[in-house]
């Protein structure tokens, strides 16, 4: 059976809706997250995600899974999809309109 994240010893779940609100929602997306990532959830001190985040590897290992056959990456693939998408729809507008990204005149 795949394990869950409040089968961390000390992440109940207030710390799991915490962790679930910054799209850190599986066991192995948490063995792949770094501290400054958790750091930044409210509740989470350096050593405490630290700490975590070797428990969730622990647990991952010991269940016999790993964080890549698990899950497709870390919590900030969406972001990167996202802006994948954003390039590719975007790329034919700048050659038109004979700008480069990002330029634009002063108006003085």
């Amino acid at each position: 059976m795949k394990p869950v994240i409040t089968d961390i010893t000390g992440i109940g779940p207030a710390a799991a809706e915490a962790l679930s609100e910054h799209r850190i929602k599986t066991v192995a997306r948490l063995a792949s997250a770094s501290v400054e990532t958790i750091t930044a959830i409210p509740g989470f001190s350096a050593a405490r995600a630290e700490w975590v985040i070797a428990a969730a590897g622990e647990l991952l290992a010991e269940s016999g899974t790993t964080p890549a056959a698990t899950d497709t990456g870390k919590a900030s693939s969406n972001k990167d999809k996202k802006d994948k998408k954003k390039k590719k729809k975007n790329k034919g507008k700048d050659k038109k309109k004979g700008k480069g990204k990002g330029k634009k005149k002063d108006k003085k």
